[in-house]
């Protein structure tokens, strides 16, 4: 097994709404990848052609690459046609293109009442027409567990995944977010989704209030988390989260204090781990 190769990312929004902010402050930390969720206070899918471009000249100018578009896919109610989120992921290919990037986050929909299992095959039908048009168009959907979407617990997210039974649609993994569901991101969610994981989310949570903290300071197991990684030989984003100031449905914020404070916690723990390349 080849060592590990982690790449640092973030999203850039959480520090600023100012695209050149955003890349300024992580440069300033050596993390050369974004997340890009929002800039200028526009959702990416929102972003026109020439504030696309204007993004990417930024990006290239300072020698970043896109680790995934954050796109809002999937966090919509049940009572949208089916086809709204399916025009949102044509749009989110037009971004990932200007942007240089194939890979998409995406979730799996609000409820309208708390019983998830009413709605299991909708939501599963949903979630496998995404993914046959990402496989369509070349593109790899990444399904972040989320609090108050269908796939917020294991089980669920696991069933997402065996549904699609695609190539296009990978696991998100957000060990906070598992914390904020009232479970233990290792222990229970791991070793279901373990295999379809190809993208990490870094924040930390504590069960008590589901509040958030930097990474290691929280019950969201994150050094076991990056200790089987290692195991693995994963070799893929690592993706800073943090959420330190505010959470939120459409995001989060920490500043440009709580992202760095963000990103030197997980810093402290990647020097633990043997053998990890971290660029």
């Amino acid at each position: 097994m080849s060592n590990p190769i982690f790449t640092l990312s973030a999203f850039g929004d959480e520090i600023d709404a100012d695209l050149a902010t955003q890349l300024d402050v992580l440069l300033s930390e050596g993390v050369h990848h974004l997340e890009l969720r929002a800039a200028w206070g526009k959702n990416v899918l929102d972003l026109d052609a020439g504030e696309l471009q204007r993004a990417r000249a930024l990006l290239d100018e300072r020698g970043f690459t896109v680790s995934a578009i954050g796109s809002p896919i999937g966090k919509s109610h049940l009572d949208h046609r089916r086809e709204f989120e399916v025009e949102r992921l044509e749009r989110s290919v037009r971004v990932a293109d200007v942007l240089g990037t194939r890979l998409i986050r995406i979730f799996s929909f609000y409820l309208p009442t708390p019983e998830p299992e009413r709605y299991t095959d909708e939501v599963l039908a949903r979630m496998t027409l995404l993914a046959r048009r990402a496989e369509a168009e070349g593109v790899v959907l990444l399904h972040e567990n989320e609090k108050e979407i269908y796939g917020d617990v294991p089980s669920r997210c696991a069933a997402i995944l065996a549904a699609a039974n695609s190539p296009a649609l990978r696991n998100a993994f957000d060990p906070a977010n598992y914390v904020q569901c009232g479970v233990r991101p290792m222990d229970e969610a791991w070793p279901l989704l373990a295999d379809a994981t190809t993208h990490i989310h870094i924040k930390d949570a504590v069960f008590a209030d589901g509040s958030v903290r930097p990474a290691g300071e929280g019950d969201g197991q994150v050094p076991e988390l990056l200790a089987a990684l290692v195991q693995r030989g994963y070799e893929g984003f690592v993706v800073l989260e943090p959420h330190l100031q505010i959470a939120g449905p459409s995001g989060g914020y920490s500043g440009e204090a709580g992202m760095r404070v963000a990103v030197r916690a997980l810093r402290r723990l990647l020097v633990e781990l043997p053998n990890v390349a971290v660029r």
